[in-house]
């Protein structure tokens, strides 16, 4: 009786593991099913979808801003500063006075010039009175021909005297205004040179006393443009640049010259382009040093896809000439002829009508994943046990029925 009471316990015992098993693998089979449903059919092809933005093209090189229109001013008569007026940075005005050199020896000059013409002045009249006496005589045959051209002579060699006093008086006196150095123009003091006490000299090469910005709101840009780029520079050209200074502010300019004379300097040749750059906030300052940004060519609004996607080659075709693009025709890939516009390193303009934002195109093959380790329950319940028969077997179960 006890026997049999044992035996019925284990029957039950088993039957509620099987039962328990029963319930196990059914609800794996179910989860494996459903989340296999859900996942999107896996595709060889990498993709990406066509964009539409813009892009820009441009040419990178560094300049020194400089101010427009800027005058260095020197002097025309040789002494010693006595005066200097201005100073760094002084807004002056045209025909104000800068510096003044020692007037006394060139007040001296104009008085000694004015002396020169009264003394001359004064030899004209008496040569010319002479002339006038001696004129009748002559007329009336007292005086040879040879007597009266030595009078003649003599007052026109007076006359000749008292123009060159007169005109050493003008010198004197430009000489003298000459003396008081004046700004030739209406801007601001960039550059000072001279020091009171200080003897300058004009000659051939006169020294620059000071150096005057005609108008800071205006600057320029002097660009070192690589000769492989320049035939890309053109008058007109939109430039945007940086300083330094400001690294987070980006200022534009305009191209306004290309100067044809070249530059070598180690082998490598470069040409000169004037960049006209406006200032109406004052921040740029002369001798800065600036990254300038030529932009050759624009996109805006445009169909784009990346390079790779032009690039792509499906195996079992050959090279085309005209450019392409594929994209997935079921699971196999089919070519698009495109007409391309500007590229830049990572994208290139389509002129397509017929292709859309948003179509995927493909950009390369995917690299083969390894499957992931099994989990310990497909370990202890492989699939060929839940979901369908075991290798070997005929789908649909084979066996015979169950006993």
């Amino acid at each position: 009786m006890n026997v049999l009471n044992i035996g019925m316990k284990l029957v039950k015992i088993l039957l509620m593991i099987g039962g328990l098993l029963f319930i196990v693998l059914h609800a794996r089979r179910f989860w494996v099913e459903t989340s296999q449903s859900d996942q999107p059919a896996p595709t060889q092809f990498k993709m990406e979808k066509i964009k539409r933005g813009s892009m820009e093209n441009t040419i990178s090189c560094t300049g020194t801003l400089s101010a427009v229109g800027t005058v260095e001013v020197g002097t025309q008569v040789s002494g010693t500063i006595k005066k200097v007026l201005v100073d760094y940075n002084d807004r002056v005005t045209k025909g104000q006075i800068l510096a003044e050199l020692d007037l006394d020896l060139f007040k001296a000059a104009v008085d000694m010039a004015r002396a020169s013409v009264i003394r001359t002045r004064a030899l004209y009249k008496q040569a010319v009175a002479e002339y006038e006496r001696n004129t009748p005589l002559y007329e009336q045959g007292h005086l040879s021909s040879q007597e009266i051209l030595s009078y003649e002579t003599a007052r026109e060699t007076a006359k000749a005297d008292l123009l060159s006093a007169e005109a050493a008086v003008i010198s004197a006196k430009t000489n003298l205004s000459n003396a008081r150095i004046k700004s030739p123009i209406n801007g601001v003091i960039l550059e000072r040179n001279i020091e009171e006490g200080q003897t300058v000299a004009a000659s051939l090469s006169t020294p620059t006393l000071f150096i005057i910005a005609n108008n800071l709101s205006n600057m320029e840009i002097e660009a070192s443009v690589d000769e492989s780029d320049i035939g890309m520079v053109k008058t007109d050209q939109p430039v945007r640049f940086t300083v330094q200074s400001y690294p987070d502010d980006t200022f534009t300019g305009t191209v306004t010259q290309i100067q044809m004379n070249p530059t070598e300097i180690s082998n490598v040749v470069t040409y000169t382009v004037v960049v006209d750059a406006p200032n109406k906030a004052g921040k740029l300052l002369p001798g800065m040093t600036a990254t300038a940004d030529f932009v050759v060519e624009t996109a805006t609004n445009e169909l784009m896809v990346p390079n790779a996607a032009l690039s792509f080659k499906p195996d079992d075709q050959d090279t085309m000439d005209e450019p392409g693009i594929y994209i997935l025709d079921g699971r196999t890939p089919r070519r698009i002829p495109v007409l391309t516009g500007m590229t830049s390193r990572t994208a290139t303009v389509i002129k397509n009508s017929d292709l859309a934002v948003g179509t995927p195109v493909i950009i390369g093959r995917n690299i083969e994943k390894k499957e992931h380790s099994q989990g310990i329950l497909s370990k202890i319940f492989p699939m060929s046990s839940v979901g369908g028969p075991p290798h070997g077997a005929p789908p649909g179960g084979g066996g015979g029925p169950a006993r």
